[in-house]
């Protein structure tokens, strides 16, 4: 066999991809000889769709930018402010140790009359009133009602801001509020929010409950009580009071409305304590322990442990160890419902009280009368 030379094979290789590139064919193009595969058919392509326009035609609404321009919380503060003070007491618990609190207040008239929380100045030694300007005063109660949650102090002050006061039944739900206070007694600050609800009621304690309440999502801290609650043009529509606090709940602040308040700072400023229908007895819960101790025929009602003398109950005959379950046709099952039918009736009202005496089940009358001054 003859060698090939290999100079001639390469030029021979070179010649035919010329050949090819220069005539611009790809893989795919037909050669002398070489028969070529038909094409690939291309898919059918999908029907058109049979659904009937909803509304031919529609266009999308024009972008409008009329929302409103948000409240001027500044001008509110620079207005509220000097009516707020910051309220610090020092009480002693019954080892004699020193324990202070912080809590808020608002000038409601230029004489250095000061509105504020019951519980924040329950039961003490000393209170301090700080305002505005940085000028500090001893404070001393003028009158305060444990029920209402309501207190007021009186400073020797000149030059006071009296704050401004609304009318909480235009209030509406949505609407824009700041909480004014001591926070956390680090002296006074605001916080926002807005009115959630009107007209709520809140059992705050065995026996108290608070009416006519503001629901707010402005953050209450501790300090914030007894502060204003105001709406936008500054004025006070509410007095803070309590605040829910558990896990899952955020932003359930309370305030007394300004309409319910002012009726009672009205008599605790010219009295110095409310008058309330009064029956004259202390009296706790009906519970397991009693039961057992005192072998009650019941489980539920007031237990009647002190009857005062010359007040009603003591003229009607109750004495101490009755329970009582009825009070003028109302069930009584706890202190809070016996509080309740107390404070819904009328001074001088002729009322009729169902108890237990031992086995046997009574019924007596007594006529209300006023409750005494506070000792």
């Amino acid at each position: 066999m003859k060698r090939v030379n290999i100079k001639y094979l390469v030029v021979s290789l070179i010649l035919i991809l010329s050949l090819l590139l220069g005539t611009s064919c790809s893989f795919t193009c037909s050669l002398p000889g070489v028969q070529t595969p038909p094409p690939t058919p291309l898919p059918t392509p999908p029907a058109t769709h049979t659904a009937a326009p909803t509304e031919p035609g529609w266009t999308p609404p024009p972008v409008e930018s009329n929302a409103p321009v948000l409240p001027d919380f500044i001008t509110v503060m620079d207005k509220v402010k000097p009516s707020v003070v910051a309220i610090n007491t020092v009480t002693y618990d019954p080892f004699n140790r020193r324990q202070e609190g912080a809590g808020s207040g608002w000038i409601i008239d230029e004489n250095g009359l000061i509105v504020t929380n019951n519980h924040v100045v329950q039961g003490a030694e000393t209170i301090t009133v700080t305002l505005d300007d940085g000028r500090t005063f001893q404070a001393d109660i003028v009158g305060s009602d444990a029920l209402a949650d309501l207190a007021v102090l009186k400073i020797e002050a000149e030059d006071l801001v009296k704050a401004s006061l609304g009318d909480s039944s235009q209030l509406e739900v949505g609407e824009w509020v700041l909480a004014i206070g001591n926070s956390m007694g680090l002296g006074v600050t605001p916080s926002e929010g807005i009115v959630r609800c009107l007209e709520a009621s809140i059992t705050v304690s065995p026996g108290q409950t608070l009416s006519d309440l503001i629901g707010t999502s402005a953050a209450i801290n501790p300090g914030n009580s007894g502060g204003p609650l105001v709406n936008m043009a500054g004025e006070v529509i509410g007095i803070t009071s309590v605040k829910i606090a558990m896990v899952g709940v955020e932003g359930m602040g309370w305030a007394m409305s300004s309409n319910a308040a002012i009726p009672i700072i009205t008599e605790l400023i010219n009295r110095g304590y409310i008058i309330r229908p009064y029956i004259g007895i202390s009296y706790g819960d009906v519970t397991p322990y009693l039961v057992w101790r005192y072998n009650l025929a019941v489980n539920e009602g007031v237990f009647v442990v002190e009857v005062i003398s010359g007040y009603p109950a003591d003229e009607a005959g109750l004495k101490p160890e009755d329970v009582i379950v009825g009070f003028n046709g109302k069930e009584i099952t706890n202190v809070e419902d016996f509080k309740l039918a107390i404070t819904s009736s009328q001074i001088g009202q002729r009322v009729e009280i169902t108890y237990w005496r031992g086995n046997t089940k009574k019924t007596t009358y007594a006529t209300l009368t006023e409750s005494p001054p506070p000792y």
